[in-house]
C-alpha cells in the first residue's frame, strides 16, 4: 500500500494494518531505521492495573471487550 506523506510530515497507517496489528487511537508505535527503510513497530501494551484489581485480569477482559465493539 502506498500513502501520501502530508504537509506536517504526518502518514495515515492503512485500516486494513492498522486492524491487521490490533492499533487503535492512542497506541504507542516506534520508527526504525534498518538501511535505506523505515520501519515502523506496533507497541500494544496491555493496561495495568494497581491496588485491588493487580493480578485480577480484568485489564485483559476489559481490552478484550473493548475491542469486540463497534468501531
Amino acid at each position: 500500500m502506498t500513502v501520501r506523506i502530508g504537509a506536517k510530515g504526518q502518514v495515515v497507517i492503512p485500516k486494513a494494518i492498522r486492524d491487521r496489528v490490533g492499533l487503535h487511537p492512542g497506541d504507542e508505535v516506534d520508527f526504525e531505521l534498518r538501511d535505506d527503510m523505515v520501519v515502523l513497530i506496533a507497541r500494544n501494551r496491555p493496561a495495568t492495573l494497581g491496588g485491588r484489581f493487580a493480578g485480577s485480569g480484568m485489564a485483559g477482559r476489559l481490552l478484550e471487550d473493548r475491542g469486540r465493539e463497534p468501531r
